[in-house]
């Protein structure tokens, strides 16, 4: 877990009001013991994920693809190697949508923007060091043009089909 207290308290005041804003049939769904709280999804999070990230392209049309997700200091990470469409969609259009879904047990999803880390990025060098531990190699080793990404999110709603009985199985209660 990486994410400072205020970083916690971030992501909850985030996930309140985009669950407060959300539609009638979101809260219809995600109500009580649906709802996950930032301390549950920074925990249910660790590690590697698999994540899909919707991007658009010039048309205006929805792509989507499934990436290796790092959870971390409250939004996901992920890579992509400069020459994937996807990398050229973020290049001209930022916005993006990232989900991780585990069945039908508990899923997050974001909306927000993704922001190329550069490397006078002051958060690249501890993000790099994860995914580095986490692969066994530098993802910077993988390709000539390989980008790390963060998403800054707008919208997030966490859910659990049963909250409770999620946390007593992941050992988290």
């Amino acid at each position: 877990m990486y994410e400072t207290q205020a970083e916690v308290e971030a992501l909850q005041r985030l996930l309140d009001a985009s669950l407060a804003g959300g539609s009638a049939q979101l809260r219809d769904i995600v109500h009580g013991d649906r709802i996950l709280t930032a301390r549950d999804v920074v925990a249910l999070l660790t590690g590697m994920k698999v994540i899909t990230v919707a991007t658009v392209t010039a048309k205006g049309e929805p792509r989507i693809s499934a990436l290796d997700g790092h959870f971390l200091h409250g939004t996901w990470t992920f890579t992509t190697d400069g020459s994937a469409a996807k990398a050229k969609h973020l290049e001209a259009r930022p916005a993006v949508s990232a989900a991780h879904v585990d069945g039908e047990t508990f899923a997050l999803f974001m909306h927000g923007r993704a922001e190329r880390l550069g490397s006078d990025d002051p958060g690249r060098a501890e993000l790099l060091d994860h995914w580095t531990r986490h692969y066994d190699s530098s993802p910077f080793d993988w390709g000539d043009d390989i980008r790390l990404y963060r998403v800054v999110p707008t919208w997030a709603v966490g859910y659990a089909a049963d909250r409770t009985a999620l946390l007593a199985d992941r050992g988290l209660a």
